[in-house]
């Protein structure tokens, strides 16, 4: 599990992975750009999240699963979503 230390005044972000997921890769990736800290919990490493994962993600039940301040917002193509439609920043705490 890699985590990352949240700095003040930023959301906490969590992202639920898997070892070999590129879309996973992606998500990280996409993050780490933006320089965004997170949490990752790599479900691998602890299959006994999986239960809390898909609870928090109303039944979703694939990776990544991405949370912004306790708020799921889906996975990679959701961010990248998000994203291209200018709206994952505000979500993030950043400004333009």
């Amino acid at each position: 599990m890699q985590s990352r230390n949240v700095a003040p005044g930023r959301p906490e972000v969590v992202i639920y992975t898997t070892t070999f997921c590129p879309f996973c890769a992606h998500a990280k990736s996409l993050m780490a750009r933006k320089g965004v800290s997170y949490e990752e919990i790599n479900l691998d490493e602890q299959p006994q999240r999986r239960s809390e994962m898909i609870s928090r993600a109303a039944g979703r039940s694939t990776v990544p699963q991405i949370f912004i301040d306790g708020q799921g917002v889906g996975g990679c193509d959701e961010i990248y979503a998000l994203d291209r439609r200018g709206k994952l920043d505000a979500l993030l705490g950043r400004t333009g």
